[in-house]
């Protein structure tokens, strides 16, 4: 079996895009050509990653989501490896040490998620998640 590689100066300048505050990029997916992780899509919208998810195919993600209210917004960063529940047994179990060659690249994040199902992929509990990982909670507070 052919050891993973990945793609290190594609897939950091598509990590930069999201962490750059003067893009709109909000994610970028990392995803298998061969033997190689290179980067796959970007966008703008959290459900276009979703999408991108397939029952399938095992993906990386990295996601900003805005956090905070009016007053204070806070860009929170999360890596999230998807294993679609059809993925076979060798590329599941290749996943852990691939997800270190990620990890070169993604360096900076609030909380990683390794999910399976699509109802892990909501952008609440992935904003929820964050938050809790996430020091001090800036959101309005209520008296």
């Amino acid at each position: 079996m052919t050891q993973t590689q990945i793609n290190k100066e594609a897939c950091r300048e598509a990590y930069n895009l999201v962490r750059d505050d003067n893009t709109e990029i909000n994610w970028v997916s990392f995803k298998y050509d061969g033997p190689m992780i290179v980067p796959g899509e970007q966008g703008t919208d959290y459900e276009e990653f979703k999408q991108q998810c397939a029952d399938d195919k095992p993906l990386f993600g990295f996601v900003r989501i805005t956090m905070g209210d009016a007053m204070t917004k806070r860009s929170k960063f999360a890596l999230i490896t998807w294993i679609g529940e059809n993925v076979n047994g060798l590329q599941r179990a290749k996943i852990s040490t691939d997800k270190t060659l990620v990890k070169e690249i993604v360096q900076n994040f609030a909380k990683e998620f390794m999910c399976s199902d699509k109802r892990e992929l909501e952008e609440a509990y992935i904003r929820d998640e964050l938050k809790k990982a996430g020091g001090a909670n800036y959101d309005a507070q209520t008296e």
